[in-house]
Order: C-alpha cells, then sequence, then structure tokens
C-alpha cells in the first residue's frame, strides 16, 4: 500500500531534512547558470532555523521524509513573498510543487494578510517558470541576485479567485 504525500507546517525538527533536499534540489539550477554558490546552496542551518522561527515554511512528508518545501513571508510592502520551493528530483512532476505553492499562498493569505504572492526564478528555469505561469504569475521585471544570476521577478494577486484551466 502507497503513502500519501502530506503537506503541514514545518518545524525545528525538519530543519536538517529541508537543507539537503535544497542543497539536492537546487544542483541543477547550480549547473544551469554554471554557479554552485547560489544563494540556496550556500544558506546556513542556523539561518534556516531563524526562517522556520519567524516565517511560513511548510513541507511535503512521505512518510517521515521531507519530500518537498516552500517558505513564505510579508516583505516591507505587504506583499507575500515565496520562495525555495523545492520537490525531490524523484517526485518532480507529479504535482506536487503545485500544492506546495498553494499551501505557501493560503499560509500568506490567511495567517499573514497578504494581498499580492511575489517569487522570482533564474531567468534559464524554464520548469520553474512553467509552473508558476499555469499558477496566475506574471513576469513583472528582472533583477541580478546577490549570486550573480538573473533573476525573473513574477507577481500574482491574491485578491483575485484562482481558474482551473481543463485541458
Amino acid at each position: 500500500m502507497g503513502m500519501s504525500v502530506i503537506i503541514s507546517a514545518a518545524t525545528e525538527q525538519d530543519a536538517e531534512q529541508i537543507l539537503k533536499l535544497q542543497y539536492l534540489c537546487f544542483q541543477s539550477e547550480a549547473e544551469l547558470y554554471g554557479n554552485y554558490r547560489i544563494d540556496p546552496l550556500v544558506q546556513t542551518l542556523d539561518s534556516l532555523h531563524a526562517e522556520i522561527a519567524t516565517n511560513l515554511v511548510f513541507v511535503a512528508r512521505l512518510g517521515d521524509e521531507v519530500v518537498g518545501s516552500v517558505r513564505g513571508a510579508v516583505g516591507e510592502d505587504g506583499a507575500g513573498e515565496i520562495g525555495r520551493l523545492c520537490v525531490h528530483p524523484r517526485l518532480q512532476g507529479h504535482g506536487l510543487g503545485a500544492r506546495l505553492l498553494r499551501a505557501a499562498e493560503a499560509g500568506l493569505t490567511d495567517e499573514r494578510s497578504a494581498t499580492l504572492f511575489r517569487l522570482h526564478t533564474g531567468h534559464r528555469s524554464e520548469s520553474n517558470l512553467r509552473l508558476y505561469r499555469r499558477a496566475g504569475y506574471a513576469p513583472v521585471g528582472n533583477e541580478t541576485g546577490r549570486d550573480g544570476v538573473l533573476m525573473i521577478l513574477l507577481e500574482k494577486d491574491a485578491t483575485k479567485p484562482a481558474y482551473v484551466a481543463s485541458a
């Protein structure tokens, strides 16, 4: 009998698994840019503990294993900032990233009163861009990250109802 993937709030005890998963998942991003010093690969365990304590951090669990994660916080302008969305490579392509994204959006709306969602991804990250476009995000600009990677900024109005397109 197979197990279901459960999405829930992360706890302090999840930090090490989240960091290991993040390191695994962002290897492909680093390869795309030829830059293995991208922010997700150099984050410390202490800074992740701080994020779990202050921000919304969700994990996807398959049994006891953390197989996905996403973070959300509210920026100075009140926008819900979503970041570090990652899904274990063996589970990618099955809708788990979209489920995690929806969990972050719901948390930011319900718990932090966000009226706008904002996120960014590398300009060569086609699969990420497809996911975000399907979820209703639109590009609003570019910026170069601290790690030197050109990022596409995307936003979505949190007050509009989500519509699902059928095939």
